[in-house]
């Protein structure tokens, strides 16, 4: 078998899509999750490391905690985890695996259909809670896509692969409705205030912290978006700055090459030591540990 794993500089490992170990080298996999099932011959799974492909799970038991982009989530059975193509993640020691996984290629499906599915939707969040209803469906689409994915007799490969498309994009279909009606319900139970709040700190978090700049800008007195921040996360509003501009310093450190005073500018430190305190002091470590560790 051909070594495809991609080491970036930043010293994590990208794998690829495993063809080979694929019914019939089509652009897709299903099959129960468990011990034993790998990206690659020698993917440490347990080990942060960044995937080409698509993977949703769908559990059959929990609690379950992965981490996706360096947030840990905790999934229970009947929720499913949907992780994109170049998503930081990393698999839980202390977890048993249990459920289905399915896995996509990126380019086995149309254009349309990655338009319609929202495949590369990476602002919908990870962590899917179906209700009955809703897992129902999806538990019968996933079973008739594992039937058809296991039948390797019937039809020629050609037909086979057409087949698999389609009912690929009928669970899809379903999963990006899913996705797509989860972060409405996450935006409907969000005060407007916040909402406000967070597309501009999803903005300009890079150049502005000040809660009373964002305040300012946004129309709101500092006391109104206190208020509005701390009934839809808990949290004040300079912490979510804080959250978001610690999660971009995370993402250059372990995807880029950047010196730290670099990332440090680039989040809006010119000053190396102000980031480097900054940093340890919502991490308790300084970026340098914090990147050597990912290595």
């Amino acid at each position: 078998m051909v070594d495809r794993t991609i080491q970036g500089g930043d010293g994590i490992d990208t794998f690829p899509f495993p063809v080979e170990l694929s019914v019939g080298g089509v652009g897709m996999q299903i099959g129960p999750m468990g011990t034993g099932r790998t990206w690659h011959a020698d993917a440490p799974l347990e080990r942060v490391h960044r995937i080409d492909f698509h993977v949703v799970m769908l559990f059959g038991a929990g609690p379950v905690r992965h981490m996706v982009d360096f947030t840990e989530y905790e999934a229970t059975a009947g929720d499913l985890l949907w992780i994109r193509p170049g998503q930081v993640h990393r698999f839980s020691r202390s977890s048993e695996y249990r459920g289905t996984v399915l896995t996509m290629q990126p380019g086995f499906l149309p254009r349309s259909t990655v338009e319609a599915t929202g495949l590369y939707r990476y602002d919908l969040p990870p962590l899917l809670r179906p209700d009955a209803a809703q897992l129902a469906g999806l538990r019968a689409a996933l079973a008739q896509l594992l039937r058809e994915y296991e039948d390797t007799d019937t039809l020629p490969l050609s037909l086979h692969t057409a087949v698999l498309r389609h009912t690929l994009t009928a669970f899809l279909l379903r999963l990006a409705h899913l996705a797509a009606s989860t972060a409405q319900s996450l935006r409907q139970r969000s005060d407007s205030t916040f909402t406000l709040f967070r597309d501009a700190v999803e903005r300009d978090f890079a150049t502005n912290h000040s809660v009373s700049a964002y305040a300012d800008a946004l129309g709101y007195s500092r006391r109104t978006l206190v208020r509005a921040v701390r009934a839809a996360t808990g949290e004040t509003p300079k912490a979510f700055i804080d959250k978001r501009v610690v999660l971009e310093a995370k993402r250059l450190l372990a995807h880029t090459e950047l010196p730290i005073g670099r990332v440090g500018v680039a989040i809006g430190f010119p000053d190396a030591a102000n980031f480097s305190k900054f940093f340890h002091q919502h991490t308790d470590q300084t970026p340098a540990a914090f990147r050597a560790e990912l290595r």
